[in-house]
């Protein structure tokens, strides 16, 4: 079994845990999933250095995406969907169904949904950026409270900055 590391950062969130094999991010938990991580592993802030930096930054409204490699654990199916979910952009949504036909399965919106609820990389791998069919906020493992914050942040940093430009 591979050592899991783990560290614990503030966010505007709440406490959020991150995890990592040693060479990539394997989670990031928001309270009201972390649960989900597995602390059993050995903490070491160290390791994660550059992952807070980015998140600090992203919650300033500094940073837009993320550049650091990820490694979450999940069916082939799964990975496809997160993967698919790096593509949202900031300030942007997408539906379950767009998802579905961007991993070439259009009927997969419950799939879809499932994937995004078993995310285990929150926030980096933004599931909060998708949203039902209708336009309305739908589950997030975070809460909706959060998944309501984390829009309304990307959405404002977006437009603060399309005005600087």
């Amino acid at each position: 079994m591979t050592t899991q590391f783990y560290t614990t950062l503030k966010s505007p969130l709440g406490p959020l845990v991150l995890t990592s094999s040693g060479k990539a991010i394997t989670g990031l938990y928001t309270p009201a999933h972390s649960w989900q991580a597995k602390k059993k592993g050995i903490r070491n802030p160290r390791l994660f250095k550059r992952a807070v930096q980015q998140l600090n930054e992203y919650f300033k409204g500094k940073r837009r995406q993320f550049d650091l490699p990820l490694a979450p654990e999940g069916t082939p199916f799964q990975k496809r969907v997160w993967k698919a979910l790096q593509t949202i952009r900031c300030g942007e949504t997408k539906s379950y169904g767009q998802i579905a036909k961007s991993v070439k399965n259009s009927k997969a919106s419950r799939a879809v949904g499932a994937a995004n609820r078993e995310n285990p990389i929150c926030i980096i791998v933004p599931c909060h950026r998708v949203i039902g069919a209708d336009g309305k906020l739908t589950g997030y493992a975070g809460g909706l409270k959060a998944k309501q914050w984390l829009l309304r942040h990307e959405l404002s940093g977006f437009v603060l900055q399309r005005r600087k430009d």
